[in-house]
């Protein structure tokens, strides 16, 4: 069975449940596991409101001890230790993997991983979106995405190969909030490109300079921002320090004000209302017109991790004690709004069944007046009883189903109670035929039809029923899945997901993403050789 490469490690040496120890210490990106082994910790109060998920909604700031802020130092006392551990980790991790011989699935996927590495002035910085050899038209797949290249990142990192990480991490802070404008509008500081492409300009006597050349939304299709870059930079700056040691790289100047930069950015007052992350149409993975403007789930859960790493990783001096507070204090009314507001089960579909509308009070139970007669009949049936989910965006008299990325990433980061993490999986395992039927994982179900596609999605041609967005069969979000998994001793739903698509890949030359209801086919406009679809494997 091929697992993904940068997971492959601690498959080999659990060949059950990964221990909630093990999984930490491995592949620790600053997440707690659960909820209930973190009570007891006094750092559990800085994240999590005093009384758990049943508390009310937070209506003014949390008075921190200021004793709990100073505490913080204690990272870095212990920071020698944790880098011993971290590079034993890498040790064994290599040791592991030399002693294991690759198939030969694994070496195509390395080959083609690294016939797809970019350099600039040669260094590596980062892998193409896709490396087709008979593409002759590829659009923007010829950049450097931040958030395609994180599972590359993670299998060069765990593969014992910093380098080019250390080097995508800074030379895209370099790029934030470059001199860019689309119609004599700049974008706000602390905004991290989409992606960058690496060109050569002309210099006198025939000379050549290479040059990055970020893209933050003014060349993209439909001129979409993308909010979610620079909450994966930090996710996978934080990866990247636990992975290898490098606490020097976090403590510079430039990476510390970057951090700075993009909290602020998310953290910036608006019209919003609630804690959750306020976005246009199209400004994470699912970057076309699919009605996810609003507070989509999945900025949600990359919002909470990024605001969980980036509170690891800030010096704590007086220009950063504000900012830690202020993190806190959203850490606590994110978690609590996204786990009373977006959970849906059988029980709570009942409760929304027989809502009460137009409420107009302070402790009204219907807050979000949603309409019963938005509860679709497929939904009664399908949601099994001992499962349930997060639904993919909420505002007033809207609700959203279920998207998959959001999900698996709430579950990685307990964005989502243990209990909600453990119902998240059952129902995957439940609706399994629909969810990964021949190729993991639908990006969301059900798909968009008849008028609703037409509506909804402005009658694109490339978002039709069962493809790409949706409704497609994205492989590349197995390796978020494999996490989920690992994280909730799950690995028995990983490893038969990482059975199907092993079957399939290399011989469809490694697709961007699969069509029809059940991932049967190629995608009817998916690139082949898609790097992230590589790096899953």
């Amino acid at each position: 069975m091929i697992i993904p490469l940068h997971l492959v490690f601690v498959f080999k040496n659990h060949p059950g449940p990964v221990p909630e120890a093990e999984f930490c210490a491995q592949f620790e990106l600053g997440f707690s596991t659960s909820i209930e082994t973190r009570v007891n910790d006094k750092n559990f109060e800085r994240i999590y409101v005093q009384g758990g998920i049943n508390v009310k909604p937070l209506v003014e700031k949390i008075d921190l001890d200021e004793d709990a802020v100073k505490k913080e130092d204690d990272r870095i006392e212990v920071k020698d230790a944790e880098n011993d551990v971290k590079n034993e980790n890498l040790k064994r991790a290599e040791s592991a993997d030399a002693g294991k011989e690759e198939s030969e699935v694994e070496k195509e996927a390395w080959k083609l991983l690294r016939e797809s590495v970019v350099t600039y002035c040669g260094s590596p910085v980062g892998t193409l979106a896709a490396n087709d050899p008979n593409d002759k038209q590829p659009l923007n797949y010829d950049q450097v995405f931040i958030r395609d290249f994180v599972p590359s990142a993670f299998a060069f990192l765990l593969k014992g190969e910093g380098e080019i990480v250390r080097n995508f991490l800074l030379h895209t802070l370099q790029l934030q909030s470059w001199e860019k404008t689309v119609d004599c509008y700049s974008p706000g500081q602390g905004l991290m490109p989409a992606s960058f492409k690496v060109r050569s300009v002309a210099l006198d006597d025939n000379k050549f300079e290479e040059v990055l050349d970020p893209d933050f939304g003014e060349s993209a299709i439909g001129r979409v921002a993308p909010v979610d870059s620079g909450l994966w930079w930090i996710i996978l700056l934080r990866a990247y320090v636990k992975l290898t040691g490098d606490y020097a790289l976090q403590e510079r100047v430039d990476v510390q004000t970057g951090i700075k930069l993009i909290i602020n950015l998310c953290l910036s007052d608006g019209f919003d209302m609630f804690p959750s992350l306020l976005v246009t149409d199209g400004s994470c993975m699912i970057d076309r017109r699919m009605g996810i403007h609003g507070h989509p789930l999945e900025i949600q859960s990359l919002f909470y991790s990024a605001l969980r790493c980036a509170r690891e990783m800030l010096a704590l001096d007086d220009g950063s004690k504000n900012l830690v507070r202020a993190v806190n204090n959203r850490l606590s009314a994110l978690s609590f709004h996204i786990r009373e507001y977006y959970w849906v089960d059988l029980k709570k579909i009942n409760e929304i069944y027989r809502y009460k509308t137009e409420e107009y009070s302070t402790d009204a139970t219907n807050k979000f007046n949603i309409y019963p007669e938005q509860i679709p009949h497929w939904l009664m049936h399908w949601i099994p009883e001992e499962g349930g989910y997060l639904i993919g965006n909420l505002q007033p008299a809207h609700m959203d189903f279920f998207f998959t990325l959001g999900n698996l990433w709430s579950i990685v980061s307990s964005l989502g109670t243990p209990k909600q993490n453990e119902a998240i999986l059952n129902l995957i395992e439940a609706k399994w035929d629909d969810l990964i039927a021949q190729m993991p994982l639908k990006i969301c179900f059900p798909a968009l039809e008849s008028e609703d596609w037409r509506i909804i999605t402005g009658c694109d041609p490339k978002n039709t029923p069962w493809s790409y967005h949706n409704g497609g069969s994205w492989p590349t979000l197995l390796w978020q899945f494999t996490l989920a998994c690992m994280k909730m001793g799950r690995t028995d739903l990983a490893k038969k997901a990482i059975n199907i698509a092993e079957r399939r890949l290399s011989l469809d030359r490694w697709p961007e993403y699969y069509d029809t209801r059940n991932g049967k086919f190629i995608g009817k406009q998916a690139r082949l050789y898609q790097t992230w679809s590589v790096a899953d494997t």
